[in-house]
């Protein structure tokens, strides 16, 4: 049965209205591309076709990897994960450009430095910083994904003034939005306790407003002896008290919280609508972007 005019002008205006009063998700993921195990998990993200924003550490072993899977799922918006640093004891990797390039920004052997005081006790040139962060883009690029968006692992690359004008200035260059510069309100469940984290998430969620963008950020893995053994030298949070890895047993569990039945209920109702940077980047456009409140 066809509508009439009228009919299908209040047919919009009524999804419409719909739209509107439901708020509005972006479900962010970091360190893609880290390990086979987080990219394994990506996969079964991937799987429920559920819209999200890949964040890709493109200067890891694995990313082709993530590069691989992000093609087959348009439904994922993809972002560079700008990276100065270089966190896991025993598991480490350095500058796109590699140590020769890049000198004030590494460590004697090539490898990006563990965390982001170290990173700033170094004498690092900033010009240095720009060309590094420009060809982590560049790589992105190269991979034939269509790429939306920047962050910043760790919040190094935007932990001083002049730093975070690098980050504004390689986005510029490339015609890329960055993640949190949208007035987004902003979640991690990096921290929230093992147990704790599906309850986290989902009374998260439960807070939302219609009118605001909101962001929650999520670290996931499936648990393997890879990811299992990995051992944070700045988090303390993230090993048990006694100094043993938890950092995969946290992962799996922000990974379990995103495949539970309660948060696919949730997504799949009109309790909040699912959103990406593609999507925010179509809608806003680099114009729409302020800077965040520090």
């Amino acid at each position: 049965m066809r509508l009439t005019v009228a009919a299908a002008l209040a047919f919009s205006l009524v999804g419409g209205t719909l739209a509107a009063q439901t708020p509005e998700l972006l479900l962010r993921v970091d360190d893609i591309g880290m390990s086979h195990s987080v990219n394994l998990a990506l996969e079964k993200l991937a799987a429920t076709k559920a819209p999200a924003s890949a964040s890709v550490l493109f200067v890891c072993p694995w990313y082709q990897e993530a590069v691989e899977i992000l093609k087959k799922n348009p439904q994922i918006s993809v972002g560079v994960h700008l990276a100065l640093n270089s966190e896991w004891k025993g598991f480490r990797w350095g500058p796109v450009l590699g140590k020769e390039a890049v000198p004030s920004i590494v460590d004697s052997v090539g490898y990006f430095l563990p965390s982001t005081e170290a990173f700033l006790a170094q004498k690092y040139d900033l010009g240095e910083v720009e060309r590094e962060l420009s060809a982590q883009v560049e790589r992105a690029l190269r991979s034939g994904l269509k790429i939306d968006y920047v962050d910043y692992h760790m919040g190094t690359a935007v932990a001083t003034p002049a730093l975070r004008a690098v980050v504004e200035r390689v986005a510029e260059k490339y015609g890329l939005g960055i993640s949190r510069y949208f007035g987004e309100r902003y979640k991690t469940l990096f921290d929230t306790p093992i147990a704790e984290k599906q309850h986290d998430l989902l009374t998260y969620v439960g807070t939302l407003t219609p009118g605001t963008l909101n962001l929650v950020v999520v670290h996931m893995a499936e648990y393997t002896p890879e990811i299992g053994v990995l051992v944070d030298m700045n988090n303390a949070e993230q090993n048990s008290t006694g100094g043993e890895p938890q950092m995969g047993r946290h992962r799996a569990a922000e990974l379990a919280a995103l495949l539970s039945p309660a948060f696919a209920k949730v997504r799949t109702s009109r309790q909040v609508r699912l959103v990406t940077y593609h999507d925010v980047m179509a809608k806003q456009g680099r114009a729409g972007m302020t800077r965040p409140i520090q």
